[in-house]
């Protein structure tokens, strides 16, 4: 019964989704700081406040509904989608790049995908099928 844990727990997929969790958790800081220290000071230079949570508050029957505390989320969520694309995505993507031209690996996926006979065949099975559904 251990033994079967043990293999369960060395497989390799197992220990690489850990590091990933640790990383990722050590890296949510480094955006963290990114967003809160940097781009919403940023925004509170140009509008005045990064909360918007006393914002379009209307009260109904003595209750508070604060529609400004769902627009500081989703500016935050958008802060984070941002700083993440413009800080990690593009940055890797050109160095990808300029290690393939390197490297001088031409990738072009629709090449690769029309070489591939799986996919070639299972197109034919979908034109089949479209045509079949029309007639």
């Amino acid at each position: 019964m251990l033994t079967g844990f043990k293999n369960f727990i060395m497989k390799g997929n197992v220990v690489d989704l850990a590091v990933a969790v640790v990383i990722g958790a050590a890296f949510g800081a480094v955006v963290t700081a990114l967003v809160q220290s940097v781009l919403m000071p940023f925004i509170a230079a140009l509008v005045g406040s990064p909360n918007f949570d006393s914002f379009a508050v209307v009260t109904l029957n003595g209750n508070d509904i604060k529609f400004g505390v769902l627009l500081t989320a989703i500016v935050n969520f958008l802060l984070v989608a941002a700083a993440i694309y413009f800080v990690i995505i593009v940055p890797m993507n050109h160095m990808i790049e300029r290690r393939n031209r390197r490297l001088g690996i031409q990738q072009d996926v629709k090449e690769e995908a029309a070489e591939d006979p799986q996919i070639a065949l299972l197109t034919e099975i979908r034109d089949a099928l479209r045509q079949d559904r029309r007639s």
